[in-house]
């Protein structure tokens, strides 16, 4: 068998232990810490390059989505104003329409009171009204009666319509000025019930 040493030095004859020696590759003197100096500032120098050109695109992208951001942001206050002024024109015409609205009602309110409770009275026997105040909440009913009967059968009519709440006989007596029969005044509070 044939040996060949690829070490490069003569293996000595007799000897078994016997240390090797790696190759080395002289690279040279590369010159000096100068250049050494100057290569590592030559590399830190691209690296911070390539960094501020990083920062740089960065920056200009921000700079376009600012202006698109300031450009969407008066779009919409724009867009925001004529909202508010829409609001404030619907506003108006709604209190507008309640202001008719109310008016028409009360127009129709009096003549709806007066028609129920001339309906009720005369849907009552032996009762008349001398007077009728409307006086907001309430009502004030004057009047006279044949009886007694006929001044709880009046309340009870005019309970049965839905337009009171709550009836209350203020006054009730017999009139001595009325000689050839019985005769009862009285006077009714009658508080609306709310529509």
């Amino acid at each position: 068998m044939i040996r060949i040493n690829l070490l490069g030095s003569p293996k000595p004859k007799g000897k078994k232990n016997v240390a090797v020696s790696m190759p080395s590759m002289d690279l040279g003197n590369l010159g000096g810490p100068l250049v050494q100096v100057a290569a590592v500032l030559l590399i830190a120098g691209a690296v911070n390059a390539g960094y501020w050109y990083t920062l740089d695109r960065e920056k200009k992208s921000i700079e376009v989505q600012s202006r698109l951001a300031e450009q969407k942001n008066r779009e919409l206050a724009d867009i925001k104003v004529r909202y508010m002024e829409r609001q404030r024109q619907a506003e108006v015409y709604k209190r507008r329409v309640d202001v008719i609205d109310q008016l028409r009602n009360n127009q129709t309110g009096p003549v709806a009171l007066l028609s129920m409770i001339a309906d009720t009275v005369n849907g009552t026997e032996a009762v008349w009204l001398n007077s009728m105040q409307d006086q907001g909440a309430n009502v004030a009913i004057d009047g006279t009666a044949l009886s007694s009967d006929a001044v709880a059968n009046l309340i009870s009519n005019l309970q049965k319509t839905g337009f009171f709440r709550n009836i209350e006989i203020r006054e009730s007596y017999q009139d001595e000025g009325v000689k050839d029969m019985q005769a009862f005044q009285f006077t009714l509070t009658c508080e609306k019930a709310k529509s």
